[in-house]
């Protein structure tokens, strides 16, 4: 008998991620969103750039090390969405040996309704 694949897309760039976990049922989307915000960065540019720019990157990596807490539970993972947000993370993703046995793919799409993510996912996974 064979074990259903854990499967999930995440639409994303660098300011929030659409988790979809893949199911042939209903399928919901969250969102996590990263804690750099414009507000904060209006705040930290105001003060200098080189502290603003740390600043980002940092959220930045807290914001892709919570997707990498998500993503640890699947089998299967599609990063798809407009910015090269999707690449960054599966770059890091691919540095870290806890991901070695999770297949984690990349795609390139424009903004999407929920429904098109949904199809687009369906269509990804059925290949």
């Amino acid at each position: 008998m064979q074990i259903a694949k854990k499967r999930l897309g995440i639409w994303m760039d660098h300011s929030n991620a659409h988790i979809i976990e893949f199911s042939t049922e209903k399928m919901e989307t969250q969102t996590l969103d990263a804690k750099f915000t414009n507000e904060e960065k209006g705040e930290s540019l105001g003060k200098s750039e080189q502290l603003m720019h740390n600043k980002e990157q940092h959220l930045q990596a807290e914001f892709y090390k919570e997707l990498g807490e998500i993503i640890k539970n699947y089998d299967e993972v599609l990063l798809f969405g407009p910015t090269s947000a999707k690449t960054e993370l599966h770059n890091i993703l691919k540095e870290n040996h806890h991901f070695d046995k999770i297949k984690i793919e990349t795609a390139t799409s424009d903004k999407m309704t929920e429904n098109q993510k949904y199809a687009f996912l369906k269509e990804h996974f059925a290949k």
